[in-house]
């Protein structure tokens, strides 16, 4: 897939948007690599690499993994502003909305619903009744249940847009980073987070001004660890 500088420019902010907050929210696997390389129907990726295996996740690193979903959009509303917003971070918002209903009705995450299962099967879930899964349920509870969701979502996103506003600097130094590099693993984003312009990748080879491109070019995205969970708007979604 062919993008366009301001397709890249687009693409490097959400991600950087979804990395900055990874990075400084509690509980929340290391942010090792971002970049705004295609990969499949996703315009760019960041990748998370858990430090040990996990069996389990806490309450808190659920809302934090919330925060980061929404990174991306909220990278979006603060460069763009709202009427810039793209479909890009569809994935994104049904993946959150996804892990905050677990929480409230699958997981007893939530002192309001209290430790109960109120969801059993598997499938699409978004706000709304469901038809199938909620006839056992009154309309009041379910009601209850979809405001409580609501809640998650809205804490998570305000505290992910606070992070971003308060971190502007980081998240236009990473796009410029990302659009001169394309890919930023680990180091580079240490440099930025700690507030300086990143060092070059150790593969970087400078092909002149607005190359854009890197000795690991295409296979940039393609040593990804199994298991990994990247995050990235699909492309052209509508």
């Amino acid at each position: 897939m062919v993008t366009s500088e301001k397709e890249k420019l687009t693409t490097a902010h959400p991600e950087s948007g979804h990395a900055i907050v990874g990075r400084l929210v509690p509980d929340h696997d290391p942010v090792y690599k971002v970049s705004i390389i295609p990969r499949g129907r996703a315009l760019g990726v960041t990748m998370y690499l858990p430090e040990e295996d996990k069996y389990s996740q806490s309450k808190r690193g659920l809302e934090s993994s919330i925060c980061s979903l929404f990174g991306g959009r909220i990278a979006e509303e603060i460069t763009l502003g709202f009427d810039g917003v793209t479909t890009g971070a569809s994935n994104d918002i049904e993946r959150a909305t996804k892990l905050a209903r677990a929480m409230v009705t699958k997981w007893g995450l939530s002192e309001k619903m209290g430790p109960l299962a109120y969801e059993e099967d598997e499938g699409e879930v978004f706000l709304g009744k469901q038809v199938g899964q909620r006839k056992h349920m009154s309309e009041q509870t379910t009601e209850e249940i979809d405001r409580e969701v609501r809640s998650i979502v809205d804490r998570c996103y305000a505290r992910a847009k606070e992070i971003l506003e308060n971190n502007r600097d980081k998240l236009d130094l990473m796009a410029e980073a990302l659009m001169q590099y394309e890919t930023i693993d680990a180091e580079q984003i240490d440099d930025i987070m700690a507030g300086h312009k990143p060092r070059p990748p150790k593969d970087w080879r400078d092909q002149g001004p607005g190359s854009g491109a890197s000795s690991s070019g295409e296979n940039a995205s393609d040593d990804a660890k199994p298991g990994d969970d990247p995050i990235g708007g699909p492309a052209n979604t509508h």
